[in-house]
């Protein structure tokens, strides 16, 4: 049998020459694919009663790529947005075969023609500025991990950060002296930089007082980086002491991400620019960061505030309406 029409040699190019070669596509990318063909592989092999090693490109059916995905949402109990995950890497690995091998552009075309699902757009949740200074409020600053969890949450809230990068972020990376600010690396190996508060400046700065630069800014309390878990358990303990104090916080999931989204928030609504807030947070798509324009209920509440029920902005009811009390007292 011709290599070429074996499915093996192409995964292995895949994943090892496009992307990570090729792309160079971040690790969380690389591992969301490795995970998709870990599970796809010896499901198609099942289903289509094939050796796993010796299965062919085209025994990689399309039918079976349909059962994979209504597997997912099945009996793995995931939602559509992770079926629509597990596509887009089986369209790319289509999409790279394709481009390769001529006599297999049939098969992608039918494998990049399953369409993505449609799912329910949920809106986007933040703190306002008393739930998120309730929750600065909770640690205890007189003890160690106190300051160094008041640290982190100030820095979550200050850079917008997602929990992954501020778990790699090395003190090298800070700049405490005026003006402090911090380089971030992101997604795609892409670097941002962001300003910080002198509050934040200095909570981070008595952390990490005479410290290696290569060292990561927060440490666990073994002394070893923290984990973006580690993280997540550091907001979700806190959130959980804040919510008894404001009744506000008790139904809301806080997690670093939902930190992510309301440093978003409350810069839209200082009035940021949306492009230095995308800029801001690492996003590629200004369209990513116009979701938080459709949030914001404070926003909407003055729009609001300065139409009437007829849609005529206030400014101009003020205008019309003078020529017309004018004309009246003429009449008097």
């Amino acid at each position: 049998m011709n290599d070429r029409n074996l499915l093996g040699p192409w995964i292995r190019r895949f994943l090892l020459e496009h992307m990570v070669a090729e792309r160079n596509f971040s690790l969380n990318t690389q591992a969301s694919y490795r995970d998709t063909l870990t599970l796809l592989l010896p499901f198609a092999a099942k289903f289509g009663d094939h050796a796993i090693d010796r299965m062919t490109v085209e025994e990689l059916s399309p039918a079976i790529v349909r059962q994979f995905l209504e597997h997912v949402e099945r009996d793995r109990k995931c939602s559509g947005a992770t079926r629509n995950l597990r596509l887009g890497a089986i369209h790319s690995l289509a999409r790279f075969i394709g481009m390769h091998s001529p006599i297999h552009l049939s098969w992608c075309g039918e494998i990049r023609s399953i369409p993505f699902k449609k799912t329910a757009k949920t809106l986007v949740g933040y703190l306002e500025k008393s739930e998120m200074d309730a929750l600065l409020a909770a640690p205890d600053r007189r003890t160690v991990l106190g300051r160094r969890d008041y640290a982190l949450l100030l820095f979550l809230y200050n850079s917008g950060a997602r929990a992954d990068e501020v778990a790699k972020l090395t003190i090298g990376r800070l700049r405490l002296a005026d003006p402090p600010s911090v380089r971030i690396l992101g997604k795609g190996n892409k670097t941002r930089v962001c300003p910080l508060w002198s509050a934040t400046s200095t909570a981070l700065g008595r952390l990490v007082t005479g410290r290696d630069p290569s060292d990561v800014v927060f440490l666990g309390r073994t002394n070893q980086p923290m984990t973006r878990f580690g993280i997540h358990r550091i907001v979700t303990q806190y959130a959980g002491i804040a919510a008894t104090l404001l009744v506000t916080m008790k139904d809301k999931r806080i997690s670093p991400h939902l930190i992510r989204h309301t440093t978003a928030v409350h810069l839209l609504r200082a009035g940021v620019d949306i492009n230095t807030i995308r800029a801001w947070l690492g996003h590629v798509s200004l369209d990513t960061t116009n979701i938080y324009a459709e949030v914001d209920l404070e926003m909407k509440a003055k729009a609001l505030a300065a139409v009437d029920i007829s849609g005529i902005p206030a400014a101009s009811r003020r205008a019309t309406a003078l020529p017309s009390l004018m004309a009246f007292l003429k009449q008097l």
